[in-house]
């Protein structure tokens, strides 16, 4: 938009009034900016334009505080993809008289006020007419009165326009925009619990169990990533100095990485990494990996569900009865009156166990309180137990201090005092022995029965003995068919050319190839000799290692049974059963590792017994050596 005065100027009038080493050019289509000296260079420029009482005509402001300031809109570019900084149509000289038209604006609280009201110009014969106010003079006016950022140039066209008295704001600051603090974000879904219902492979839902109640990851599971700060943007006051903009706070990851985690810091960012398979832990901002889970909530429906967990595991809570806990080495401090599951580790239970059950399929059970109607089994380790009631007990070694109305079954049991129990293992020793109300005083030594494992030793070896007759008969055949003069000597001269040590003539060739058609026969029986002599040593080797193995599993089975009862406080009996031994097939298959219904029948079952002693009082000791009754 152009003034008056610059209507009347020519084009290029100006163009040495901004001197001769500024960055500012006034081309016949423009007044245009040297885009390698935006910033400073063109600030100074454009101020000694408007020193000179000089103003841009046709100003495009967006580009001017974009090339002064570096706020706005991107610079536009040409069609060869160039940026061009075209400020305006032209320059020209700022009439005095005008000047005089321009008031000074109200500046307070980052923003400029300026009245707008009628105005007037003195023709020559000096009356007074009406004028209006130019939008490029006004930014011009402005800049020499301090105002160099801002200017809202659509409200103040608008107000020169409609002609409207009154104080409207014309400039604003720029306050500056904040930049982001550092901050930390979760990379892994797996940092939460769940305690939505649990869902099964078949696709329905165990309302007993939570969906993911302790968050588990593997080793390398990438648990948080920091953000870097972001700076902010820098404002601009009216006069357009720079306003800086806070500098946003940083943070070290490292004070969030706990125990068995680390902080990776790779091309895509700083992360904090798990350093092995575990249960993740948070105190705070403290991210940890450990190898067991501690809670202090105790298992019910309410806090827990059911736990299935691929871990240790140690609640000082109670375990409410019909609750599951399954894991690896299991401890509870409080009771327990539920069920404790173990697939291998160590169950201890510091508190009593009250009508649940405590299982271990590889490792010891420990109760140091009372277990009361309850199941304890341990499929291949000992059971250690303070006082039992009316429980059902098997191990490979049961050790109780106090056991009444129990049924235990195992390799070896060592109790202080029993009452009222059934009892069968190979080795018994108890300090005393008494029955308890209606219930009678049991004992059952496992006497393994080999009867059968030496006759199956004797069979075995008997038929290893045969596979070394028949691999001698074979060699022997063997030996007669290459003593044959014929299939000797062509054996002989096969090697040596074989080897080169003989090089046949072209007459010898034929006698040769005769000489090994004659020995044919006798060669094929010769090798199907040596294939049967092979198969025979291989089933022989078999027939070794079992035998080897059935000896092993003898010599394991021909120790010592025993049975000693201290002290025998009312009737009891003591009866021996033959047991079959481990199988070959099964070798460590256990005679104890039963269900428990399965365990109190065959302790109620006392048909084939062989009985060793039935009495009252004094003592009993009886071994498979010898039997003594005092």
């Amino acid at each position: 938009m152009a003034s008056p005065a610059a209507q009347a100027a020519a084009p290029g009038a100006f163009a040495a009034a901004a001197g001769a080493d500024t960055p500012i050019a006034c081309q016949p289509d423009g007044v245009y900016c040297d885009v390698a000296a935006l910033g400073p260079a063109l600030l100074a420029a454009v101020e000694g334009i408007l020193l000179k009482n000089q103003y841009f005509a046709g100003l495009d402001y967006p580009v001017l505080v974009k090339a002064l300031f570096g706020h706005g809109p991107e610079l536009p570019r040409n069609a060869r993809g160039e940026t061009v900084v075209r400020l305006a149509d032209q320059i020209v000289p700022f009439d005095p008289a005008r000047r005089a038209l321009y008031r000074a604006a109200k500046i307070a609280d980052g923003q400029a006020e300026y009245y707008f009201e009628p105005v007037f110009l003195q023709d020559p014969d000096g009356v007074e007419q009406p004028a209006r106010l130019d939008i490029d003079e006004f930014i011009a006016d402005m800049w020499m009165k301090g105002i160099r950022f801002g200017v809202d140039v659509a409200a103040v066209t608008e107000a020169i326009t409609l002609g409207t008295a009154g104080r409207i704001v014309v400039a604003r600051r720029l306050a500056p925009h904040p930049g982001q603090d550092a901050r930390v974000v979760e990379v892994s879904n797996e940092l939460h619990r769940s305690d939505a219902p649990r869902q099964l492979a078949n696709g329905k839902l165990d309302l007993m169990s939570f969906q993911n109640r302790f968050p588990q990851v593997q080793r390398g599971t990438r648990l948080l990533q920091k953000l870097p700060r972001v700076q902010g943007e820098p404002g601009f006051d009216l006069s357009g100095i720079v306003i800086a903009p806070d500098i946003p706070a940083d943070l070290e990851l490292a004070g969030w990485s706990g125990p068995r985690t680390t902080v990776d810091r790779i091309a895509e960012g700083e992360f904090v990494v798990a350093l092995q398979d575990g249960f993740l832990n948070v105190e705070g901002t403290r991210v940890s990996v450990g190898d067991k889970i501690v809670s202090r909530d105790g298992v019910s429906a309410r806090t827990t569900g059911n736990l299935h967990l691929e871990g240790d595991y140690e609640e000082f809570g109670e375990v409410q009865g019909n609750r599951v806990v399954e894991g690896e080495s299991i401890t509870v401090h409080a009771d327990v009156f539920g069920n404790v599951v173990s697939r291998g580790g160590v169950v201890r239970l510091d508190g009593n166990l009250m009508g649940g059950s405590a299982r271990n399929n590889d490792g010891p059970i420990q109760v140091q309180g009372v277990a009361a109607s309850a199941t304890i089994q341990s499929a291949n380790g000992e059971v250690s137990l303070q006082r039992a009631e009316n429980c059902t007990i098997s191990g490979s070694k049961v050790t109780v201090v106090e056991a009444v109305n129990c049924e235990i079954i195992a390799d070896v049991v060592e109790i202080i005092q029993a009452e009222g129990c059934a009892i069968a293992a190979k080795r018994i020793t108890i300090e005393r022995a008494a029955p308890r109300g209606h219930s009678e005083m049991r004992l059952f030594v496992l006497r393994p029965d080999c009867a059968r494992l030496d006759a199956a030793i004797g069979m075995i070896r008997e038929r290893v003995g045969q596979f070394g007759e028949l691999a001698a008969q074979r060699r022997a055949a063997m030996g007669a068919v290459a003593a044959q003069p014929e299939v000797a000597s062509y054996v002989r001269l096969a090697g040596r050319v074989r080897k080169g040590e003989l090089v046949l003539t072209p007459e010898q060739q034929p006698a040769f190839k005769k000489l090994a058609a004659g020995a044919a026969p006798a060669l094929k029986q010769m090798a199907t000799l040596s294939q049967e002599i092979k198969d025979i040593e291989a089933e022989q080797g078999s027939g070794m290692a079992l035998l080897a193995r059935l000896e092993a599993q003898r010599a394991e089975h021909s120790g010592a049974v025993s049975v000693a009862v201290g002290q025998v406080a009312g009737d009891i009996t003591v009866r021996a059963i033959n047991v079959e031994p481990d199988s070959p097939e099964a070798p460590g298959a256990s005679h104890y590792d039963l269900a428990p219904r399965e365990i109190k029948a065959r302790l109620r079952d006392a048909s084939g017994a062989e009985l060793l002693f039935a009495g009252s009082s004094g003592s009993f000791s009886w071994s498979t050596a010898d039997a003594v009754v005092s």
